[in-house]
Order: C-alpha cells, then structure tokens, then sequence
C-alpha cells in the first residue's frame, strides 16, 4: 500500500476523448494530490487511450461494462482508500482531503460528494434537487428496511469512496449489472457502516439533459431505477443509453 491514508482514483472510461481534458487539467491540480490514478478503459475507439497515455496515469484495459472496470481498478490499487470517478464529473481541489477527513471516521463504510449537474450553458437545478432527493426517496421505495435505518442510495455520478479492503471484503460491484452498479454495491456496504452523502459539491456533465431534454432524462433516471428495484436487470442498459 502506498499509505495508510493514501487515495486512489479509479475512472471507468470508454470513448471519453471530449471528456478526459478537462478532468485532466482539474487532476492535475488536485492539493494534496492523490497516490495515484488509474485509469480503466473498456475497449474505446477513439483518442481515449493517447490521453491517458499522455496524462501519466496507470492504465489498464478490460472488458466494456462499469461494474468489470471498477472491480479491475480497485483490485489494482495500491493504497487504503479508493474513490471511482467517472470521466465527466470535476472534484473540488481538495478532494483528497475531504475523502481522507470523512474515512477517518470508522462508523462511515461507504461516501459520495453531492452532484452539481451543470453544462456550458446553465446548471441543472432541477435535475441536481432530483438527483439529491433520489438519494432519499430511492431506497425509502426499493428497500424499505434500509431507508429506515438511515441508507441512502449513491449513484456513479457522486464520485463515491471507500476503503479498498471493505469493497473487496464485499465482493465489489456486481459484473453482471450493466446499470445501477452503484446501487447494489450501496446495499452491500451498509452492512459494515454508514452510507454518507458529503455535503461538497462535484461538478457532473448534463450532456445527457443536453442530448435527452429536461423532463425524459429525470424519466429515464427514475425509470431505471425502478427496473433495477424490481429486478429487471437485463432490461437496465437498453433503457440508459450512452451520450458521449
């Protein structure tokens, strides 16, 4: 291990060429930096690989699907506590502070930052108060039990962290769930502590608001949601497309 209290970042990509500049730059930036980034790309066919590459982080390559990428990535990490970003979605500068600050506390197994869905253009607030209240009213419908124990259910785009050991203690994210990877590994962790929304904001794209419009993406968001509820998994990728 690079530290007891050392962070990874691991990033699922695939064809994140439009993306992968600017989380670069903002990487780059990171007081204090982490111990390292690794980068976990499956299978792009655009410039993604040469960015990476440029960018001086670890790569590895694996199968498409976020569930194999990030249970890759964690397994290869070096240090205690690991944090997934996604590709499109810019940390505070002092991301590594905040995750090592609220690891610290032992009842916490599982964290996220809190989404700000934002574009060139205008920040989503709808979506951004959906997204929060999801947190809430997700698993209140889904799992009942958990809600009232104080669960909340975190989604990719919220940069969730843990520590390494406690994810592969759990078995990590499920590989046959293309979509909602997050909920599930949400459920798993609340067995060993708390699942904590961090009260600091992460700047997540809208360009799936952008290429979907306001009022079908929340209906796709809450409507994928409700197929992995109920199980319908195989259902869960065709109905949550990719926007790149």
């Amino acid at each position: 291990m690079a530290g007891a209290n050392a962070v990874t970042i691991v990033i699922p990509v695939l064809d994140e060429e439009r993306a992968l500049p600017r989380l670069i730059a903002t990487l780059a930036a990171l007081d204090p930096q982490p111990a390292e980034i690794i980068a976990v790309d499956g299978g792009s066919t655009d410039g993604t690989m040469a960015l990476l590459q440029a960018a001086g982080w670890r790569v590895l390559e694996t199968a498409a699907g976020r569930a194999i990428q990030i249970n890759a990535g964690v397994s290869a990490a070096r240090s205690a506590h690991v944090c997934v970003l996604h590709a499109d979605t810019i940390p505070p500068a002092d991301m590594v502070a905040v995750i090592e600050r609220t690891l610290a506390d032992r009842s916490v197994a599982l964290a996220s930052f809190t989404p700000l869905i934002k574009g060139p253009e205008k920040t989503r607030w709808f979506t951004t108060f959906h997204n929060w209240i999801k947190t809430w009213y997700a698993p209140l419908i889904t799992r009942p039990h958990l809600f009232f124990q104080g669960v909340r259910l975190l989604f990719g785009d919220h940069a969730m962290f843990f520590r390494r050991a406690e994810y592969l203690a759990v078995g990590g994210c499920d590989p046959g769930t293309p979509v909602m990877e997050e909920a599930d590994l949400c459920i798993k962790m609340a067995r060993l502590g708390k699942v904590k929304l961090v009260p600091r904001w992460v700047e997540t794209s809208d360009r799936r608001i952008a290429e979907w419009g306001p009022l079908k993406a929340n209906w796709i968001y809450f409507k994928v949601g409700i197929l992995w509820a109920f199980g319908a998994r195989a259902r869960l990728e065709r109905e949550y497309p990719h926007v790149r």
